[in-house]
């Protein structure tokens, strides 16, 4: 592992921009302001318009691990291309592509995934105490204990990669609790699965929430803590200052309004930025000696109503399908495909995510589904995210969670404001320094 850089102190500040108003934005925005800091959050689209709307809203620290993983080796490239298979890459004439997966499949080593774990270790240990600060700041809406959380299968034999991987994490040194269930005891907690549930794993710990719901409440607390949101706000360049000079941020208005349309040619100066914008910055960080590529890992979703609802989440870790009560629906998740953020939904990844799940949960109409989504998480090739200073001291990274943006977007914000507030980087940041 390189040596870690040397990183000079944080200039002091009154002020912050903040890009992005996703999960990562909005609590790093929330966490700055109780510094007392001026915030002002730009966002091209709505609040909560990126991958933090559509996902599964997991809080599973225990098993956020790296994204790169011994298995996809395993699994060989032809699986890859499978437009059914759980992580797809189209076949295209896309060098950048090519460069990522070069990288990621580089990563994709025993002793690389253990290092990475090591190193977001200290970080999901702290994530769920994060959450319960947030509720102390406003935010409304709460979060649910995941008790019991199903991971089910439908042959016996299948759950022995799954406590695999829970013996790999253990292994690193985090108690992750699971037990092992008959198919019956699954179908006695959750009536909702199908008989061909053979058996079942329970991951005790977990928590989940409503993600539309959460990051509603999330962008109100801002709002009454006096953060200024700004939505319809497309960031086109971003100056990162000098040590004695603030940085400057201009913008264009985007189609989607929000409480705020920004006028074409507005700036700003504060005295930090903090790029939040999920997959959209690269572009805004690379000027600031960030090279590491952020691709778009896309996640596909949609809701059905089931009888009876289950009120657990529910996993079919064969497909990598997560399901997740959200009020009167059941939201269904999965897939991870390596395309450009702005391709069309491929109805193919639906398709497949219902070919998998239906067998499974024999409660569920899959013939009435809505909200049918694809949203892009951002995806580096370590599967470690960037967060801490770039090259412009004054301009700060905070992107590339990938699938566990919900689960450590709150300590992320939490990090980077005690950074701000002491203007020493804090040890847990430093692995995931965005110029390594």
């Amino acid at each position: 592992m390189a040596t870690p850089r040397s990183v000079p102190p944080l200039p002091p500040a009154r002020s912050a921009i903040v890009i992005g108003a996703g999960i990562v934005g909005l609590c790093t925005a929330l966490h700055l302001r109780r510094l007392g800091l001026e915030v002002t959050v730009l966002e091209a689209d709505g609040v909560a318009a990126g991958s933090s709307w559509g996902n599964a809203g997991w809080l599973t620290p225990d098993i956020a691990t790296p994204l790169p993983e011994p298995s996809v080796l395993a699994g060989g490239v032809r699986a890859l291309v499978s437009p059914s298979a759980p992580l797809y890459v189209p076949l295209r004439a896309d060098p950048r592509l090519v460069r990522f997966l070069t990288g990621f499949l580089r990563h994709c080593t025993p002793s690389r995934w253990r290092r990475g774990m090591a190193a977001l270790m200290p970080v999901n240990e702290r994530a769920l105490d994060a959450y319960a600060e947030l509720a102390t700041l406003g935010v409304a809406e709460p979060t649910r204990a995941g008790d019991p959380f199903i991971a089910a299968f439908a042959r016996a034999g299948q759950e022995r990669d799954l406590l695999a991987e829970f013996a790999q994490i253990r292994s690193m040194g985090l108690a992750v609790e699971v037990e092992t269930i008959s198919g019956r005891a699954a179908r006695e907690l959750a009536p909702a699965l199908s008989p061909r549930i053979a058996t079942a794993v329970i991951l005790h710990g977990t928590r989940f929430l409503h993600p539309p719901n959460y990051l509603a409440a999330l962008g109100e607390a801002c709002v009454r803590a006096g953060v200024e949101v700004r939505t319809g706000a497309t960031v086109s360049a971003l100056d990162g200052g000098t040590p004695t000079r603030g940085v400057d941020v201009r913008w264009h208005p985007t189609p989607a309004g929000g409480r705020r349309r920004a006028r074409a040619g507005e700036s700003h100066r504060a005295d930090l930025a903090v790029v939040a914008a999920g997959v959209h910055s690269g572009a805004l960080l690379r000027p600031h000696g960030v090279r590491r590529l952020v691709q778009a890992g896309r996640g596909y979703s949609f809701t059905v109503p089931v009888d009876p609802m289950p009120t657990m989440p529910l996993y079919f870790h064969a497909a990598r399908v997560a399901c997740t009560p959200l009020g009167d629906r059941y939201r269904i998740a999965g897939m991870m495909e390596f395309r450009r953020p702005g391709d069309p939904l491929d109805p193919r990844r639906i398709d497949a995510i219902v070919s998998a799940t239906e067998p499974l949960l024999a409660g569920a109409d899959f013939t009435d589904r809505r909200h049918e989504w694809v949203g892009s998480r951002p995806c580096t090739t370590d599967g470690l995210p960037l967060v801490g200073p770039t090259r412009s001291p004054r301009v700060i990274a905070a992107t590339g969670h990938g699938m566990w943006g919900m689960t450590q977007g709150p300590i992320t914000g939490a990090l980077i404001a005690a950074y701000v507030r002491t203007r020493r980087l804090p040890d847990l940041l430093r692995p995931f320094d965005p110029l390594r």
